[in-house]
């Protein structure tokens, strides 16, 4: 892991203030991936991404203001060293997510390889979702959703009482493919049946987002 990666996830792991400058610099690319000889290289190279959620007063147009590129990894070595350096999920404040995407993929709704696709949320108490977002990350480097390229990221959302997983892919309109996904997502974490499962559109954000955004401009008008 290059020097400029590892400073980027100490200081994650270092500083979980409520400032606003606690989530780092807002890098958008670390460059080509590195593949170190004798290291497992991946089937896809990966970028960790960390956000603090808008206040409700921000709105959703200025999210990818609060999101910032912790670091990438091409090899099972590189992910090891990067989440080592990252802090625990149990001492993230609450409204942060951490965001595990194919490169050149942004967590972001309006990403081209997110606007026509989807995900499935779960919902867990805070126990129960280290363990659970550590099997999903690995899951995802490891491609045992076995959905092909139709994955584009995973998500961790810290919140007060209970802690979000989500499972984010490209095309909602592929019912068979989100009945697949939901199926190796409950085979991968054993869900079991009490824990509440949901489906979500990415395009009914955008249409919400882009609606508060009008209504926002006519009240200030």
């Amino acid at each position: 892991m290059s020097s400029k990666l590892y400073n980027t996830a100490k200081f994650h792991k270092e500083d979980t203030s409520d400032n606003e400058d606690d989530i780092g610099p807002n890098v958008g690319d670390l460059g080509p991936v590195d593949y170190p000889p004798g290291e497992h290289r991946l089937q896809h190279a990966y970028c960790l991404w960390f956000s603090k959620r808008p206040s409700q007063g921000q709105g959703l147009q200025n999210y990818g203001q609060n999101l910032r590129l912790v670091g990438q990894v091409g090899t099972v070595e590189q992910w090891w060293a990067l989440y080592s350096h990252i802090i625990r999920l149990q001492d993230i404040p609450a409204h942060r997510d951490l965001h595990l995407f194919k490169k050149g993929i942004k967590p972001m709704w309006e990403d081209p390889a997110n606007k026509k696709g989807g995900k499935w949320v779960i919902r867990l108490k805070k126990e129960h979702a280290a363990r659970a977002w550590e099997n999903l990350c690995m899951a995802m480097l490891g491609e045992q959703f076995m959905a092909g390229n139709e994955i584009c990221g995973v998500v961790v959302s810290t919140r007060n009482q209970e802690y979000l997983l989500s499972v984010w892919h490209r095309t909602s309109s592929d019912q068979p493919m989100i009945t697949r996904i939901r199926d190796a997502l409950k085979r991968l974490l054993n869900i079991p049946p009490s824990v509440s499962m949901e489906y979500k559109i990415h395009s009914d954000y955008l249409k919400f987002g882009a609606a508060k955004q009008i209504q926002n401009n006519l009240l200030k008008s």
